[in-house]
């Protein structure tokens, strides 16, 4: 899920039991079904004068991203919800409304989510497992960071870590959660296709689900900046859809063609291609940059 700038002001706003209200849309917490509403999966809906309404079951025990994702998907399917904006006001509103507290909600927010990516509970696991076995060396960039559960990951395993991400609330939310965790994480904000980093400052960084946010000529700087500022190897992992998902922010459809083309017109000292939970481009960095190889495949 992607986090905009509305998690500036939704990790600091106070948390309480009334509803949350963004304009046309209200997000409350029930734990039943409230009269009037429909039921659509793990939430429940209700249109009223141009308001949509939602109502969602979530406290700390429970709230986590894959909850939250899989929740508003099922609106979305249903045509309830439509777009990235309302998506990630809704996403933001059924967090804030999970506990009384602000710091409650995203500190078990982030507690679950982790919990549920590291123990393979969450369907997004296999995609954090395969990003971690390609990492190499004792430092990490993520760029494209969004909440940071990657980076706080790699952190809790004993890696060096920075992190980017375009947005300052994704930012400020992951540099609070990585004090609350006592791990040495370094977040900024940062753009991927100008990274605010030194040449060869990272041994691995990593471009995981970012490339499908931006346009092709923008996928290839970001690459071309990753390959910059990588010592040792850039990992690059994106989805396979059969059409890209507007409500996350995804402009582009990617396949296994895409890969090949960015290891053919990059300049690379090696590239690796494979097919995982989508489709994963590990580059060696290259210190000739008019030097290229033919990227070699490998299916999983």
């Amino acid at each position: 899920m992607t986090a905009t700038d509305l998690a500036t002001t939704s990790a600091s706003a106070r948390i309480d039991s009334s509803p949350v209200c963004e304009p046309a849309l209200r997000v409350v917490r029930s734990a039943l079904v409230p009269p009037g509403f429909t039921r659509c999966g793990l939430l429940s809906w209700h249109l009223e004068a141009g308001v949509l309404h939602i109502a969602h079951p979530f406290d700390e025990r429970s709230i986590s991203d894959a909850v939250v994702v899989d929740g508003l998907v099922a609106l979305v399917e249903a045509g309830v919800v439509a777009g990235q904006e309302r998506f990630e006001t809704a996403a933001m509103g059924i967090i804030r409304t999970s506990a009384v507290r602000s710091a409650d909600a995203w500190s078990a927010f982030y507690d679950n989510s982790l919990r549920e990516l590291r123990t393979g509970a969450s369907a997004f696991a296999p995609v954090h497992e395969r990003a971690r076995g390609l990492v190499t060396g004792g430092s990490v960039l993520e760029v494209g960071s969004c909440f940071g559960f990657f980076a706080l990951t790699c952190a809790l395993d004993g890696l060096e870590i920075t992190a980017c991400d375009i947005s300052p609330g994704a930012v400020s939310l992951l540099s609070r959660a990585a004090r609350r965790f006592g791990l040495p994480v370094v977040a900024a904000v940062g753009n991927a296709t100008a990274l605010p980093y030194p040449d060869d400052s990272a041994d691995t960084v990593t471009l995981i689900h970012l490339l499908e946010h931006l346009d092709a000529p923008g996928a290839r700087a970001a690459i071309g900046e990753a390959l910059r500022v990588a010592r040792m190897r850039v990992v690059v992992g994106v989805p396979f859809e059969d059409e890209p998902s507007p409500h996350f922010g995804h402009v582009v459809r990617l396949t296994e063609r895409d890969l090949h083309d960015w290891a053919r017109s990059i300049p690379h000292a090696g590239a690796e291609i494979l097919v995982d939970h989508g489709g994963w481009l590990v580059l060696t960095p290259s210190p000739d940059p008019t030097s290229q190889m033919s990227p070699r495949l490998l299916a999983t």
